[in-house]
């Protein structure tokens, strides 16, 4: 629409208002826009764990060779003079040879023990071959399947070879004797760890490999072919799993340098700490640390397991830095195998790092297999030097005249340097480098209240950081941590294992092996705690009891359960949500849990919350309910009592507004089905039998012939039984509907299943069951059949009447599952067909034998339905189909198929839980539900035990996973609608400022007059007979609904936008539509004269149609004047009105009531009686004054105050009409009017405090639509005589339109509906020809 520039470019007049109204739309609560409605009600995709180590190994013995002839070098090795002498820190020519060669093995044992000293030590001091050989064969034996160490020092023999041999020396120590590294391998086994500190020590390497690999060819020859003499010698073992650490590369020798130990290997493997502080000195650097020196160096105080000691806070550091680098470096998985699964050879990876930095300053690289990156100038080393140095330099003030030691900053720095990268990083960027120190700074008190803080914010930034986490290997240090009785730790603790088990459940095992679920039921149990982190520690319990046997006891034991009873009232809904699952999953398959239950009265108290205002709690209820209901011990009389009240209870929410709740009942009664499965096989026998023999009476048969006022019940016929009344489903109108042949069945008939024969199975006719449909393989009942079967149990409801077995409790949960087997919300009546569906099936096969028809009598039923693909299953919802010629089939007529473009939303049914109806596929097209193929006998005479079942006792909605997907996700990040930087806040900034534009100009034009309406500027043929259309309030779309289907166009561009089915069976039609959130993002909301609604999202904008919600909101619709041609002008259908500002939606039409909902809580939050005997033809509210007014059929209009009670709400009624009210209208204003008009044309204007019209119009007889401009004072009157005619506020007719434009002046057909923009001066016409058409005022006002 072209707009002046003036009005675009309005005075600054207009800009405070343009920021007011932008006001006004941010304060407009949105409805169904909360999780529930956007996403899959699903848990969160299980992230493969890889943290926990499979293998935990230790190395249980340590093989000490050394070869070291004292006082003799080898032959191929010139040493320099002075020469690098020190073994294991002692000079070997300061004694004799032999003591020497004693004392060195004795300190190199001792260096080992400080890193594991549980291992069995051996040492080979100068050995033979053999020595060799018997010592690393003992050593495997007494390991068995753990690690071995062979560590070898060989200065004092010649380099190893090129053919992989090692040297030792014979007895006499006159030769050298080569040992082959193969005969090693054979000895030592797997898994093993090789240490060699000799020079060319990489060729070992080498060889090693390649004797492995020859190994693993040998392996597969001898696998593949047993006669080979391979497979004869006994097997070498494989040697994947051996890790060696070398000296140096194949080409080098070992530094000489005489300030250096000789074995400068070893020294860096056993003792880190002594050989960095003694490097660190020989550096230039050095000499900024004064009066330091190597002697002083010998005296630094402490212990090195001793973290408050100056040596022990280095030993601390250089592991924190040491581990960081590894992970920082390593691939994950390695990291895992060298650094996490053996503490030994951690201690060793972690000290080769060290290694690699020392010996390449002297030109000398140390190797290891597995290989590891280069790690000698990663910049954590430079953390390192810096506490050496502040380390050092304390050193002479605290020897000589003994201050006390300065702890280093390195900790405090470290965790500074995380809390920058969590407050200052963007989303997508690398791992904190810090991690693994957080990890080692747990352990300190000092720091540990930050460390925990700052790891609980790092866990919340989702699934990956937690992962991550414990891949680090957190989880020993947090589960250490819950034995802290320290008060403050409480809030952390809890937020991290919320954290860690929302994504890792299979940590309850340790949780409870360590009694770690103690930690959390006391924080449940303490009142001080916040509601945020008492809901945590009961998720975090709700985790620990899910589906564990040992976690349920331990937590019973624990009082669980009463403490959860404590909290059901706790003001917080997430509280309340989580307590009522994890009392769902503890009594879930655990008997004792559920009598704890029963003792407490633990169902009673969850009955309070089957009403809460929070439907996710409302469904956890409903969830533990359902499992109360579920176990399938053995059961007593007081036990069915309970499980009956307690599905009674249940069955009052079968008009739940929604669909998450109602799934969960669904569910819940599927437990009960399971535990009670005789008797309902029993009920739905009775149902099935009952179907036959009715014809559902259709309203000609309750309605005489032009008697257009609905029928009541009159009082003398008797009401159903308050019980009945959960069904909602309509009361029987006659008494000559009682079914005369009905038997008394006995519900506690134990009958087992019958032996299966082809004579035993019941071959009673059916008319109306679809089972050889060929759409229907999967289901026995059709869906035409429950509905069917669903009409007929409420219109035979007087049935109750006689045998008690009839009414029994079982019989009501039948019809709730009927009622829930036709629920608007696909996914609910899916679940509810597979569960009836399920008992049906079992029924029929363990039918009782009955007479067998003759064959003729088989072809007397119509013939199944031959639905077309996609149209019987939409067919869910409300009351009786259309009168059909055949009184015994209610599905003989062929449906046209729905003629869309794109596929029916409802996808046809699959029968997920336990395959096909067996046979049903090989059913001739007549044959009935219960008979069976003749070719079938053979397979069939197996007992029936082998047919699957459809409904597994693991029928589930996926609401828990969802929920518990709450603590996997960020907590503590602004939600996005929140952050100003964000898309979505921009483009609603976009929208609103739009709204703005829209009223504003639009404003303009009204306050001018529109003096003409008669501008055609759009007109198009709809796919369907308009019924009811819709303008979006500010953008160029309009909804076009006809019976089953919406079309949406846009009206400035002419074309169509989208077309789809709105899914509500083919006896109803579209009477209403309103738009949710027009001023935000849209949705929008069908109602359908069945009482059912449902909300679309993604319309009209290329995505596919999405339906959000569905809900029943009138379940008492009466059917009276329905499906008459003749009354078709005479049914309200539903209509309803919708307030954003409260979120409220007023409902009513064939009803007795105005139904107000509450879409926040989803739920019916009044209802008000009309005081009326006819229907509500028209509603209209005013937030403000909290005022209802509805038009009635009967004329008079009638305004409700909803702020009263129910007797007195009624403020005013107006008898003026004297025929139906096509619309009445309540202004907006404070002091608005309301405006109504009636079928005879007659406006009336109401002022709410007088009795009297204060204005009365006359216009054209025989309406059959009209609207009112809210903002212009314009109504518009369409008519059966085919003319439009749109009239200002003092009466005078501005335009009569008659003919199209264009179309050679062709006559408007008979008008359907039509509708004014809420804004704008446009009229939308749709009539009886399928045209659609957009009126609006002429060219230079716009």
């Amino acid at each position: 629409m072209k707009m002046d520039s003036d009005l675009l470019h309005s005075p600054a007049v207009g800009l405070a208002e343009e920021e007011e109204a932008d006001m006004n739309d941010w304060k407009l609560p949105l409805a169904f826009m909360k999780k529930r409605h956007s996403e899959k009600i699903e848990g969160c995709k299980a992230l493969a764990q890889s943290w926990r180590m499979k293998d935990r190994m230790k190395t249980v013995s340590v093989a000490l060779v050394l070869c070291l002839n004292v006082g003799v070098d080898p032959p191929d090795v010139v040493k320099t003079s002075p020469c690098a002498r020190l073994e294991c820190w002692i000079d070997p020519l300061s004694m004799s040879p032999q003591k020497a060669l004693e004392t060195i093995g004795a300190n190199l044992q001792k260096q080992y023990e400080n890193w594991q000293p549980r291992a069995r030590y051996k040492q080979s001091l100068d050995p033979t071959v053999d020595e060799v050989k018997k010592l690393c064969t003992s050593l495997r034996r007494n390991a068995k399947e753990e690690r071995v160490l062979f560590h070898y020092n060989g200065h004092g023999v010649p380099r190893p070879t090129v053919n992989g041999e090692i040297w030792v020396f014979n007895k006499n120590y006159t030769q050298y004797i080569p040992l082959s590294i193969y005969d090693l391998q054979t000895w030592m086994g797997s898994p093993s760890i090789f240490v060699y500190d000799c020079s060319n020590a990489g060729i070992i390497v080498k060889s090693f490999k390649q004797f492995a690999l020859q190994r693993e060819q040998e392996l597969e020859v001898a696998a593949i072919n047993p006669s080979h003499p391979l497979a004869q010698m006994p097997l070498p073992p494989s040697m994947k799993n051996c890790i060696q650490l070398a000296a140096c590369e194949a080409s080098e020798l070992l530094p000489m340098n005489p300030d250096l130990p000789a074995d400068l290997f070893t020294s860096c493997l056993t003792t880190p700490i002594k050989i960095a502080l003694r490097w660190f000195c020989m550096q230039k650097s050095a000499k900024l640390v004064p009066g330091v020196t190597l002697d002083l160096i010998e005296k630094i105080p402490g212990r090195l397991n001793d973290r408050r000691t100056p040596l022990g806070e280095l030993n601390w550091i250089f592991t924190a830095i040491t581990d960081t680098i590894a992970w920082n470096v390593l691939p994950r998985d390695l990291f895992q195998k060298l650094f996490r699964q053996d503490l030994l050879v951690a201690s060793l990876f972690r000290n080769f790092l060290l290694a690699e930095r020392i010996m390449r300053s002297y030109n000398c690289t140390p190797v290891s297999s597995p290989r590891l990156p280069p790690t000698y100038m990663h910049a954590m080393w430079q953390a390192w030097d810096l506490a050496v140095d502040i380390c050092l330099s304390q050193l002479p003030t605290i020897i000589e005249e003994g201050t006390a030691f300065r702890h280093s900053p390195f900790f405090a720095e470290q965790l500074t340097a995380f809390q920058v990268w969590l407050t200052m990083g963007v989303e997508n960027r690398n791992p904190p480098e810090q991690l693994p120190i957080v990890l080692q700074v747990l352990l300190s008190q000092v720091h540990r209240l930050r460390a925990l803080d700052l790891l609980g914010r790092f866990l919340d930034l989702g699934p990956w950081a937690v992962s991550l986490a414990l891949s680090v290997g957190i989880f020993p240090y947090v589960l250490k941590l819950l034995q802290s009785s320290a008060r403050e730790l409480r809030p952390l603790l809890v937020f991290i294992w919320a954290k860690i088990l929302a994504v890792d459940s299979s940590c309850q095992a340790d949780l409870v092996k360590d009694n770690g679920h103690k930690y959390f039921l006391s924080v449940l149990a303490d009142s001080y705690m916040p509601a945020e982190h008492r809901t945590m520690a009961v998720f975090i319990l709700a985790v620990i009891v899910n589906s564990y046997n040992t976690g349920q006891e331990a937590c019973l034991q624990g009082n669980l359960i009463a403490n959860c009873l404590e909290q059901l009232s706790d003001p917080h809904p997430l509280l309340r949500q989580w307590v009522a699952i994890c009392l769902g999953r503890i009594w879930q398959n655990f008997d004792p849990a559920r009598w704890c239950g029963v003792r407490d009265s633990a169902h009673e108290k969850l009955y309070t919350l089957l009403s809460d205002p929070i439907p996710e709690v409302r469904c956890a209820a409903v969830f533990a309910l359902g499992t109360f209901v579920g176990n399938s011990a053995e059961r007593t009389d007081h036990s069915t009592t309970i499980d009956h009240n307690v599905a009674m209870m249940l069955a009052q929410l079968i008009n739940d507004g929604s669909p998450v709740v109602r799934k969960e009942l669904v569910v819940a009664l599927s437990h009960l089905v399971v535990q009670y499965e005789s008797n309902f096989c029993t009920v739905a026998l009775q149902f099935i039998e009952e179907e036959k023999n009715y014809t559902v009476p259709s309203p000609a048969n309750t309605t005489e012939p032009g008697n257009l006022t609905p029928v009541r019940d009159s009082p003398a016929i008797p009401r159903l039984r308050s019980v009945n009344s959960y069904t909602n489903i309509r009361a029987a109108t006659t008494a000559r509907n009682l079914n005369k042949s009905l038997q008394n069945l006995n519900l506690n008939e134990e009958g087992g299943p019958a032996a299966f024969s082809p004579g035993n199975l019941s071959t009673s006719s059916s008319a109306s069951s679809t089972l050889g449909s060929p759409d229907n393989d999967e289901y026995i009942l059709s869906f035409e059949t429950i509905d069917k079967m669903r009409r007929v149990s409420s219109y035979s409801s007087l049935n109750s009447l006689i045998g008690v077995s009839f009414n029994s409790v079982y019989t009501q949960i039948w019809r709730v599952l009927l009622h829930l087997a036709a629920d608007p919300f696909p996914e609910v009546s899916d679940l509810a067909m597979k569960v009836l569906n399920s008992i049906a099936y079992k029924a029929t096969m363990n039918a009782r034998p009955q007479r067998i028809l003759d064959s003729g009598s088989l072809t007397q039923s119509a013939p199944a339905s031959p639905t077309s693909k996609g149209t019987h299953i939409h067919q869910a919802g409300g009351s009786p189909p259309m009168p059909s010629t055949s009184s015994s089939s209610l599905t003989n007529e062929v449906p046209k198929p729905p003629t869309r473009e794109q596929p029916a939303t409802r996808p046809p049914y699959t029968p997920t839980l336990g395959g096909q109806a067996p046979h049903s596929h090989q059913f001739p097209r007549t044959r009935k539900m219960f008979d069976k193929g003749p070719e079938q006998a053979a397979e069939d005479s197996d007992e029936p035990g082998g047919h699957r079942n459809y409904i597994s006792l693991a029928l589930q909605t996926g609401l828990c996973d969802w929920s518990a997907k709450y603590f996997a996700q960020p907590v503590m990040k602004i939600p996005e609608e929140h952050d100003l930087e964000s898309q979505v806040r921009m483009e609603r900034q976009w929208r609103f400022l739009r709204n703005t534009r829209v009223r504003r100009q639009s404003r303009c034009i009204t306050q001018r007059g529109v003096s003409r309406l008669d501008d055609q500027i759009f007109i198009n043929r709809n796919p369907g007979v308009p019924s009811v259309v819709k303008f979006h309030p500010f953008n160029t779309c309009i909804a076009v609904a006809d019976k089953d289907s919406i079309c949406f166009w846009d009206w400035e561009k002419g074309e169509r936008l989208d077309y789809f089915y709105n899914g509500n069976p083919r006896y109803t039609r579209i009477t209403a539509m309103e738009y949710l959130n027009g001023h935000d993002c849209s949705l929008l909301l069908t109602a359908t004269d069945d009482g059912a609604l449902r909300i679309w999202k993604n319309f009209a904008d290329q995505k596919n149609p999405e339906m959000v919600t569905a809900w029943q909101g009138l379940s008492d619709m009466l059917p009276t004047t329905r499906g008459q041609p003749s009354a078709s002008a005479h049914r309200a259908g539903m209509v309803v009105d919708w307030e954003q500002e409260t979120g409220l939606l007023m409902t009513s039409g064939d009803v007795r009531v105005v139904r107000i909902w509450d879409t926040d809580r989803e739920m019916k939050v009044q209802d008000i009686p009309t005081g009326a005997d006819s229907c509500v033809t028209s509603l209209s509210c005013d937030s403000q004054r909290s005022l209802i007014v509805a038009g009635l059929g009967d004329g008079s209009v009638r305004v409700f105050d909803r702020r009263m009670g129910p007797n007195e709400c009624r403020v005013m009624t107006y008898r003026e009409h004297g025929a139906w009210v096509v619309k009445a209208h309540l202004q907006k204003e404070t002091d608005g009017h309301i405006i109504s008009v009636s079928v005879n044309g007659d406006v009336r204007f109401f002022e709410p405090r007088t009795p009297d019209s204060i204005n009365v119009l006359q216009t054209v007889k025989g309406l059959t639509a009209l609207d009112i401009h809210p903002q212009a004072n314009l109504f518009a009157c369409g008519s059966m005589n085919q003319f439009i005619a749109v009239y200002n506020a003092n009466g005078d007719v501005i335009s009569n339109i008659k003919y199209y434009d264009g179309f050679m002046g062709q006559r408007i057909g008979a008008i359907s509906c039509l509708a004014f923009h809420p804004y704008w001066p446009h009229l939308a016409v749709g009539s009886n020809d399928y045209y659609m058409s957009i009126y609006s005022a002429e060219k230079r006002l716009r």
